[in-house]
């Protein structure tokens, strides 16, 4: 059922600029100088949507130099995805059922 599922993630993903930095994590794992570089974000901009992404939990980060590398956590979207699924598949069969009115 759907209400496992973080509200949270569903919520952090439904920003258009943190969907295209998913977008971009999921290619390749990317440092906060390209994801400003892809998005055109300003950096103070980015690391904050940077934070809300690893607060959820759909990112991690890996210390590289003097550089933050990020990377998606593919069990976090699919466990989003497998819900979503579930839902699809309910609706398919609530499309049969009709309460009827009082």
């Amino acid at each position: 059922m759907l209400t496992s599922v973080d509200p949270d993630v569903i919520r952090v993903l439904g920003d258009p600029l943190r969907l295209r930095i998913v977008t971009l994590l999921a290619r390749e794992t990317l440092c906060t100088t390209h994801l400003v570089e892809e998005t055109g974000a300003k950096q103070t901009n980015l690391s904050n949507h940077m934070k809300v992404l690893r607060e959820a939990g759909i990112v991690e980060t890996e210390p590289c130099g003097r550089y933050t590398y990020y990377k998606l956590k593919p069990e976090v979207l699919t466990g989003l995805s497998e819900r979503f699924a579930e839902l699809a598949a309910s609706a398919r069969t609530a499309a049969e059922n009709k309460r009827a009115c009082p």
